[in-house]
């Protein structure tokens, strides 16, 4: 039996989408990578977290892509 049900790592991503998006759309950027604030930005590095929660589902450890 599969469970389409999203589990509070990925629910927490798609939180962060959303945010990241919205911050985006209000600097008029496409990628976060346009922005003059990439570098250091608080906002992306907890995507970027949320994105590797989200795969890791919370284990610390290694990751390998």
């Amino acid at each position: 039996m599969h469970n389409d049900a999203k589990d509070k790592f990925e629910l927490h991503l798609d939180e962060m989408i959303k945010k990241v998006q919205a911050c985006q759309n209000e600097k008029g950027h496409k990628s976060c990578s346009a922005c003059e604030l990439y570098i250091g930005c608080q906002l992306r590095d907890e995507y970027v977290k949320a994105v590797y929660n989200s795969m890791s589902k919370g284990d610390t450890g290694g990751f390998e892509f």
